[in-house]
């Protein structure tokens, strides 16, 4: 294989990635926008919650029959973790360290978009 077709490979391969990672941003954003949404309303829930009086002086199921919005929202945020929310988040960064790791053997790397970084080869002294 000579170089241009190494170049080309190259380039061809750094085209496919940051494809990849910047199809993945419009669904990253929306599940980022979700999470704040939902950590937002549970916050908020959580405290109409804790300066209710009546949360002292009922039981914990009952506290919590008493405040729907504070419920529903721990429980879809309990839900999304479960499902996976928390990697859905940080995908595109997901990608692009594997991408390092394994371009780190080549002495290459990438940056966040998924641009090719070439590192200088090593100098062996012999």
């Amino acid at each position: 294989m000579n170089s241009l077709e190494q170049a080309e490979d190259l380039k061809a391969f750094e085209r496919r990635l940051t494809e990849y990672i910047a199809c993945l941003q419009p669904a990253t954003g929306r599940w980022r926008t979700i999470l704040i949404v939902v950590s937002v309303c549970t916050a908020t829930g959580a405290w109409n919650w804790l300066i209710d009086p009546e949360t002292q002086k009922v039981s914990f199921f009952t506290s919590l029959w008493n405040h729907p919005f504070f419920t529903i929202s721990c429980i879809t945020l309990i839900g999304l973790f479960f499902a996976g929310i928390h990697k859905r988040v940080v995908a595109p960064s997901i990608i692009a360290a594997r991408c390092r790791t394994v371009l780190a053997e080549y002495n290459m790397s990438c940056d966040d978009t998924g641009k090719l970084i070439l590192k200088p080869r090593p100098h062996v002294q012999g």
